[in-house]
């Protein structure tokens, strides 16, 4: 993972889960990414790169996507992940 100039970037480390629970993101400290959809466990997995609160993200299976974190909220293309530590 990269931060900004000044080394700083946003801790995305971890398990971010949409409000139904139904797509699972892991973040994890290697660079890696594994997202779960319902049933269908690792249904994308690859690398992440974090540049300040943004994410970019390259898939296994070669397309690209990005995403931003915004007061703790994990905003990834059209999805809405919160942290699961954070699911009550």
């Amino acid at each position: 993972m990269s931060g900004n100039a000044d080394g700083s970037c946003a801790d995305v480390v971890g398990m971010w889960v949409t409000s139904d629970g139904h797509i699972r993101q892991e973040l994890r400290p290697d660079g890696r990414y594994e997202e779960a959809r319902g049933a269908r466990r690792a249904a994308y997995t690859g690398r992440y790169w974090v540049s300040g609160s943004h994410i970019d993200y390259a898939d296994d299976s070669g397309f690209t996507a990005t995403g931003d974190i915004r007061d703790g909220v994990l905003h990834h293309e059209h999805l809405v992940l919160h942290r699961e530590e954070q699911q009550a």
